[in-house]
């Protein structure tokens, strides 16, 4: 889950919801500096199902007594979150066996970065696990496809800075910056600069056409919950509302 507040209170917008943005942005993706996406249509799904493990979840958000909200991507608790992660890719091998490979790379990447050292014994074991076991998916289905390195890799670079751009532009990020984005010719930063609740300039900017409008859909909350039962009640009663925004190059 994702939270985007704003002056109008606080927009839940769901992560298979964000990942769709990711898609958007993948389909969209390349011009002379920034090479399309290849195989096309397996990295593309890949953007947009990247997220596949928290359908469910998402429906009914857990509580976090602390913020009395719905918890956010970053407070789920370990062992939920990496039972999304190991579910994610593998309930997406019916639907392309590439698409899976990328989405597990993408999960790999995100635990491959925390430093273990500093987390208990026991969190660090169940991370290594994961990460022994997405290595073990990844070979499995690495058998049954032909596989170009380099394309791989670049796929994955890519998968990871669609995630990085659609979170920016979902929570509303004033500035980022997407590090090491993968071009034509080497890699390159990509700064994000929002203007207001529905605009946002890119540089170097990574689309084809001369703009592009993208959008996410989420449900609008008011506040704090005294519990988990009066959050999910609130949540399921909430009107929906969609995050439209348009992206331009920066003049």
């Amino acid at each position: 889950m994702l939270l985007r507040e704003d002056d109008h209170g606080i927009l839940a917008i769901g992560q298979p919801s964000h990942a769709w943005l990711s898609g958007q942005l993948a389909r969209a993706w390349g011009n002379d500096r920034f090479a399309m996406p290849t195989p096309w249509e397996e990295v593309c799904l890949a953007a947009e199902q990247h997220d596949a493990g928290w359908r469910t979840l998402d429906l009914e958000p857990t509580y976090n007594p602390d913020t009395q909200r719905p918890h956010t991507f970053l407070e789920t608790p370990l062992d939920v979150h990496l039972r999304l992660w190991t579910e994610g890719p593998r309930s997406l091998v019916s639907q392309s066996r590439y698409a899976a490979l990328l989405v597990s790379l993408h999960g790999w990447r995100l635990y491959e970065r925390r430093d273990l050292s500093r987390m208990a014994p026991e969190d660090s074991a169940a991370v290594r696990a994961f990460l022994e076991g997405q290595v073990a998916f990844q070979e499995e289905l690495e058998q049954t496809l032909p596989i170009d390195p380099d394309a791989l890799k670049r796929g994955s670079l890519l998968l990871w800075t669609w995630d990085y751009l659609s979170l920016a532009l979902c929570l509303g990020w004033d500035s980022a910056t997407a590090e090491g984005a993968p071009a034509a010719n080497g890699q390159v930063d990509i700064r994000v600069q929002t203007r207001g609740d529905s605009l946002a300039h890119l540089e170097p900017w990574p689309f084809a056409g001369e703009s592009l409008t993208v959008r996410a859909e989420g449900r609008r909350l008011s506040g704090g919950y005294a519990n988990e039962a009066e959050m999910r009640e609130a949540f399921a009663a909430a009107p929906w509302e969609t995050l439209t925004l348009r992206l331009e190059p920066r003049a």
